[in-house]
């Protein structure tokens, strides 16, 4: 015995000290400490939002529009080129032999002259203006894409944080019932649960692990979405999102948000620009209506004589005055004020429903709050007590446990409708800063 004792201790110190004489076989990296090496960038809705304005590369594009835009505001500001002309004429080119200074200065005939386009009208003038109301226009546009860029990441950001209460839950939920089959078994062998009690439980199982499945397909499609959105070089390949979902209330009233929607909305601002913008190119067809002056001075050396000579050239509008364009243009004027009022209109209709959304999620929010969720959690908790001890059936058991996890993916639901009307509206009103 006491031989057998020595033999037993030495072979439990053994890996101990195989493990110290030898490094190489030995793990270099717990995982505990390769985790802390690499760790999981963690990102909030905040930096979601920024990346994705800083980096989205289809807003990029769009703002790129500015740039095009204000180069031609440099083009409309240009003045019209001088022209210069000369000539020769008279040369003895088939008769080389009179070629000599005598004909030259008495028989030949030279012309050089430089004339210039003078645009009346204040034709650049209104060229300018008409560029840079475009390009006013162009930068509220980019803004409306910005707030829409804005409410597509909050969205698919709030995806990700169900997706990932979804799936804590679905294996919290899977582990407890995990022990409640363990408990089973062991009521089994001791036989105090039949056979066919056993099964229904272990098939019951397999609705916690397709919860769970579905859960971490859900959150893997919802934060490759959310990368797309923020461009995928702007964060690593593992990264998680940073937040809970949670219930902030607004007290807003309606006629108040109406007012703010129209006063921050950057697509009404841009609506209103283009009747602006329509106005200057009404302008800019009534100056294209008057004729320009064209002018030149030409000097003349002919006869042995030099002089200067002055011409003047002008259309008489008799027939073209520009009539269709200015008439063209002003019905443009007539059709951007009509797409102003409508989209004031689609922005008070944007109001109303994001409000009412909101109102309605909330009351859905305060139904669970007001104690559905803890009475579900504790009508799981009390059935799961008494079946553990043989005082409740499985029946009831089972039923409690899914009245439970259908109330907890409800409200985890409900939660995220809330938070998504919640930037339904900032969207609506136009600004993340509701008062």
């Amino acid at each position: 015995m006491r031989k057998g004792m020595a033999w037993a201790a030495a072979l439990l110190v053994m890996p101990i000290s195989a493990l110290s004489q030898n490094p190489v076989e030995a793990p270099t990296t717990p995982p505990a400490r390769a985790a802390a090496q690499n760790p999981t960038e963690r990102v909030t809705l905040e930096d979601a939002i920024r990346l994705a304005l800083e980096h989205n590369h289809a807003l990029e594009a769009m703002r790129k529009t500015i740039l095009q835009n204000q180069a031609q505001e440099t083009t409309a500001n240009l003045r019209p080129n001088p022209v210069l002309s000369w000539d020769a004429q008279f040369l003895p080119i088939f008769e080389p032999s009179k070629f000599n200074a005598d004909y030259i200065d008495s028989q030949a005939q030279f012309d050089m002259g430089v004339g210039y386009l003078f645009e009346r009208g204040k034709k650049r003038q209104h060229r300018l203006q008409a560029a840079k109301d475009v390009t006013a226009q162009t930068r509220w546009q980019v803004s409306d894409s910005e707030r829409q860029l804005t409410f597509n990441v909050a969205q698919q950001f709030i995806s990700a944080l169900l997706a990932e209460s979804t799936l804590e839950f679905a294996q919290q939920d899977f582990e407890s019932f995990q022990q409640t089959v363990d408990i089973s078994e062991a009521r089994r062998k001791a036989g105090d649960l039949s056979e066919g009690d056993l099964l229904k439980i272990k098939l019951q199982l397999l609705q916690f692990q397709t919860d769970v499945s579905s859960a971490k397909l859900a959150k893997i499609q919802a934060i490759a979405a959310l990368r797309q959105l923020m461009g995928y070089e702007s964060v690593p390949d593992q990264f998680d999102v940073a937040g809970d979902l949670e219930y902030q209330p607004v007290h807003s009233g309606l006629d108040e948000l109406k007012a703010m929607a129209l006063r921050t909305r950057p697509d009404l601002q841009a609506a209103e620009q283009g009747v602006v913008s329509a106005r200057s190119q009404e302008q800019l067809a009534v100056a294209n209506g008057k004729r320009d002056l064209s002018a030149a001075f030409d000097y003349s050396h002919v006869s042995s004589t030099s002089g200067g000579s002055f011409f003047f050239n002008i259309q008489l509008p008799i027939f073209d005055r520009n009539q269709g364009e200015i008439a063209r243009t002003r019905y443009v004027v007539t059709q951007m004020e009509q797409l102003d009022a409508e989209a004031k209109q689609q922005a008070l209709t944007d109001v109303v429903d994001a409000f009412y959304a909101l109102r309605t999620n909330d009351e859905i929010i305060r139904l669970y709050r007001g104690g559905y969720v803890e009475e579900a959690k504790q009508s799981r908790d009390i059935s799961e007590y008494a079946y553990r001890r043989g005082a409740a059936s499985l029946l009831d058991y089972l039923d409690s446990e899914r009245s439970y996890r259908t109330n907890q993916l409800g409200y985890r639901q409900a939660l995220a409708s809330y938070m998504a009307a919640m930037e339904q509206m900032r969207q609506a009103v136009g600004t993340r800063n509701l008062p």
